[in-house]
């Protein structure tokens, strides 16, 4: 049985309720899966290491004290939305899908999760209305490509934040040629996870 006590092992601080709904997560999705194959289904038995943690890296680089609300750009099914949503429950997550058969699993996850601070929109990045304090996406597309979809739904504070894996250097150098006043900051998640997945996954933070 797949089990979510990696999650545990990083981070030790989840309460009761957090672990126990980290828990009823891979049950749900494998049955969703076998539906609808919103996750790789060679990565599904890895869905606590390759989904849960990489997504929750981000709360070890980003700065969500001072963050009311949030919105996940190409969520997929739910990454990193739903799992940030489980460890930050007073911040408002917004979540977003271009694809709607994703847009319908991510909102089966919340409803059975019981998730109060989750809200959904099967749309483009473009129609989104509205400001936020931290913009999330995972692999989506190149950073200046995200950056012209969101920079509207930005405050003069919003942290940029983008899982992303591999050489990113022409990419940066890209977006930083368009964006001199911005700094982007990459942080290596296997300071922070010593799995072997993670020797190349990044999190850039656009301040």
């Amino acid at each position: 049985m797949v089990d979510a006590g990696i999650v545990f092992k990083y981070f030790p601080e989840l309460s009761p309720e957090q672990r126990s709904a980290f828990e009823k997560l891979y049950p749900i999705y494998r049955e969703w899966n076998d539906k609808i194959n919103v996750i790789s289904r060679k990565d599904i038995d890895e869905l606590y290491e390759k989904h849960v943690l990489h997504s929750l890296a981000i709360a070890r680089f980003a700065d969500f004290r001072n963050c009311h609300e949030a919105l996940d750009i190409g969520t997929g099914g739910g990454f990193p939305g739903i799992p940030l949503a489980i460890m930050f429950p007073d911040i408002q997550f917004h979540l977003v899908d271009s694809i709607g058969k994703k847009i319908q699993v991510v909102n089966s996850v919340v409803e059975s999760l019981g998730l109060k601070n989750v809200r959904t929109d099967h749309c483009r990045a473009e129609q989104i209305k509205g400001k936020y304090d931290i913009i999330m996406c995972r692999a989506v597309t190149r950073l200046l490509e995200f950056y012209g979809w969101i920079h509207k739904n930005t405050k003069p504070d919003t942290e940029v934040v983008c899982l992303k894996g591999g050489d990113l250097v022409d990419e940066i150098y890209e977006f930083r040629s368009k964006n001199k006043q911005k700094r982007v900051t990459v942080h290596e998640i296997s300071e922070v996870i010593d799995l072997p997945f993670f020797e190349t996954k990044k999190v850039l933070v656009i301040k």
